[in-house]
């Protein structure tokens, strides 16, 4: 098996940190495909430029992470998906944002682009739109006594847009279709040009639960093209918002799957811990989702003794009630009959298609960004991976719950560490092109983040991937052979982002 390391050596190396990038030919990039397709490499991510096409891959047990690219297109690339399906999507998006063709891609529908911009290739040559857009064509499914059920994109409540698309014999899910994109934002169109204040805001404005991985992400990655130094105060500030992030999230998904399973008294009590999360945020950072707080450089504010010690309070509450809670999840037959054997992943698929987060935690891949990467403060915190192999709803419930308690332990760590200082740099005026990538551990898996700095410091191009783009496909293949009253809570278990894969 070739070397992560050994393949960068083989292109042309470009100014980028922390891991290098390298132009390579079409012969290198179709060898790095048969390389994913066989497993040695994990996809971090795909994107395009109007005449270049970028991939980033992963070697898990040696943490190596590198960055090749096909550049001086005239049209079109070899496509990765036709070797490497979880490429699929990105590839579709690919064509739909920058107008290059993935050569023998298998499947060449629109995939972002709903005919509704009034114009093709945004970020390409932005051509006009063709005069008629063919309906979208989904997939058939072919058998005795079949039928459809078309759901959404308008769900109910306030649940974000997206359709799908059931075949199902009786109450037996035989094939489940996603069509999304219908909260595509524009977000790395308007990123192009913007200053790195305006940037920050935008990706965290990518996914709104996510919003502080998504400023954290982008601004590591500003950090590392121009290797800067953070003060160590905001390093520990940044991950303490992290923790209370997936905190939050983990807890209302704990309580949303149990409403969705018919058990709303621990929808209700996770709600009301939530909830305490939420208002500690706002008194400690200023903000109950703790958007806008973290900027390349540093972060925003300090916190204060009062904000302090409400996290601690917070903190101390969960650590008291939440065993209840997980004694009364345990102890219910009927929420147990309802989420144990249902909607199982395989841990094989979970792998290829490098499924983060606690999709692929309750399906046997233990990445982590944060253990795997040991980015600052991490490095110098104790915390556990908690792992299953069962797949299934319950096992996605029992990761959160393992998680939520890491999530206190960390909290605890860092507010009793949390050393003193300033907290934020300015940002120096290099008057020169730089990029850099970062990758950081959101709730749902881990957040991808490239970017090209302009000479004038402003931002040339940045790419976003949400894990959402490899959890998402993931979703079809849990469903099936499910009853269809089981995809409200197969998919609240999956709990991907439309926002977020939607850009």
């Amino acid at each position: 098996m070739q070397a992560l390391a050994d393949l960068i050596l083989e292109g042309r190396p470009v100014h980028h940190r922390p891991w290098p990038r390298t132009i390579v030919d079409p012969m290198v990039w179709t060898s790095a495909t048969v390389a994913l397709a066989e497993g040695h490499w994990t996809l971090l991510g795909l994107w395009g430029e109007a005449d270049a096409v970028h991939m980033a891959l992963l070697e898990e047990p040696t943490g190596m992470i590198g960055v090749i690219t096909l550049e001086g297109l005239e049209g079109g690339y070899p496509s990765v998906a036709q070797y490497h399906p979880p490429a699929l999507r990105p590839e579709r998006a690919i064509h739909d944002l920058v107008g290059l063709v993935p050569q023998d891609l298998p499947d060449p529908r629109p995939w972002l682009d709903h005919g509704r911009w009034g114009l093709r290739f945004p970020l390409g040559n932005r051509l006009p739109p063709p005069p008629e857009t063919a309906p979208y064509a989904f997939l058939r499914a072919e058998g005795d006594s079949l039928h459809q059920i078309p759901v959404g994109p308008v769900h109910a409540g306030i649940i974000e847009p997206g359709h799908f698309r059931f075949t199902a014999n009786g109450e037996t899910i035989v094939r489940l279709e996603e069509r999304l994109g219908y909260v595509h934002k524009g977000i790395e169109a308007l990123m192009a040009g913007a200053s790195l204040d305006r940037a920050v805001q935008l990706a965290g404005r990518t996914s709104g639960d996510s919003t502080v991985a998504y400023a954290y992400a982008f601004s590591r990655a500003v950090e590392a093209a121009l290797q800067l130094e953070v003060p160590s105060r905001a390093v520990w500030l940044r991950a303490l918002m992290a923790e209370f992030e997936r905190l939050a999230n983990h807890l209302g998904d704990i309580g949303a799957i149990c409403n969705d399973a018919a058990f709303p008294l621990m929808h209700t009590h996770c709600g009301v811990l939530r909830e305490r999360v939420l208002r500690a945020a706002d008194t400690a950072f200023g903000h109950r989702l703790m958007r806008d707080r973290i900027k390349p450089g540093g972060v925003i504010a300090d916190l204060d003794h009062e904000g302090a010690t409400a996290l601690q309070a917070a903190a101390t509450e969960i650590g008291r009630t939440f065993p209840a809670l997980v004694e009364l999840y345990d102890n219910t037959a009927s929420l147990q009959d309802r989420t144990v054997d249902t909607g199982i992943l395989r841990s094989e698929l979970a792998h290829r298609y490098g499924a983060g987060g606690y999709i692929g935690r309750a399906s046997g891949r233990g990445f982590d960004a944060r253990r795997a990467l040991g980015y600052p403060p991490y490095n110098s915190l104790l915390f556990e991976i908690p792992v299953l192999n069962e797949g299934d709803v319950n096992a996605r419930v029992w990761i959160r719950i393992r998680e939520v308690e890491q999530c206190l332990s960390l909290i605890a760590q860092i507010l009793d560490q949390l050393p003193a200082g300033p907290v934020c740099i300015d940002i120096p005026d290099t008057g020169e092109t730089r990029e850099g990538l970062a990758l950081v551990e959101g709730f749902r898996g881990d957040v991808l983040v490239w970017l090209r700095l302009a000479e004038n410091g402003r931002v040339d191009r940045c790419h976003l991937r949400d894990p959402s783009w490899f959890q998402w496909p993931l979703l079809e293949a849990a469903i099936e052979d499910n009853i269809v009253a089981d995809f409200p809570l197969c998919n609240k278990s999956f709990n991907c982002s439309y926002s977020g894969h939607d850009l």
